[in-house]
């Protein structure tokens, strides 16, 4: 799907930086919390450069266990940190956020169906990122689209989730 996506952007003559989080390699366990800074690795300076440089942030990813998974968590955790994604302000209850001006787009692979995750669990992960994750840090508009459930569908249906996927950018 994110080939996909990468693909129509440039067809729509956007410029794009298509990451692979299994390609990049760095400790995903932010040990000491913010208590010490771990240096980033050359991964994720990359990956750091590559949000500053963005305007749109698109994210593939399926859901497990109602979240992202574990690595993609620790990019964040890794990633978005005080001074980077957000700066503390003395006397302020909230952080000003560092990365405003940025638009966000995630696509989710799910083997529960949408409406179980929109209405009957609540649709927390997409609650976290937009108001913790992503909004906190200054991304707006954050756009969501599911593709599910995938476990048991067809190919015939899969390759119409792909297909389907480029929507996403509007």
């Amino acid at each position: 799907m994110a080939e996909k996506i990468a693909a129509d952007a440039r067809r729509r003559g956007q410029t794009v930086r298509l990451v692979h989080l299994e390609d990049l390699s760095f400790d995903a366990n932010l040990n000491q919390g913010y208590r010490a800074r771990m240096e980033w690795e050359p991964d994720l300076k990359a990956f750091a450069d590559d949000l500053i440089w963005c305007d749109r942030l698109v994210i593939v990813h399926p859901l497990w266990w109602g979240s992202a998974p574990a690595q993609l968590k620790g990019l964040f955790d890794r990633v978005l940190l005080p001074g980077f994604g957000f700066q503390y302000i003395e006397g302020k209850p909230l952080p000003k956020p560092l990365l405003a001006g940025r638009k966000a787009r995630i696509v989710i692979t799910s083997d529960t169906p949408t409406i179980f995750l929109k209405w009957i669990y609540g649709n927390g992960w997409v609650k976290l990122l937009r108001r913790q994750i992503l909004g906190f840090c200054g991304f707006k508009d954050l756009k969501v689209k599911y593709f599910a459930p995938v476990r048991g569908a067809k190919p015939e249906a899969l390759a119409k989730m792909v297909e389907a996927a480029p929507a996403i950018l509007g």
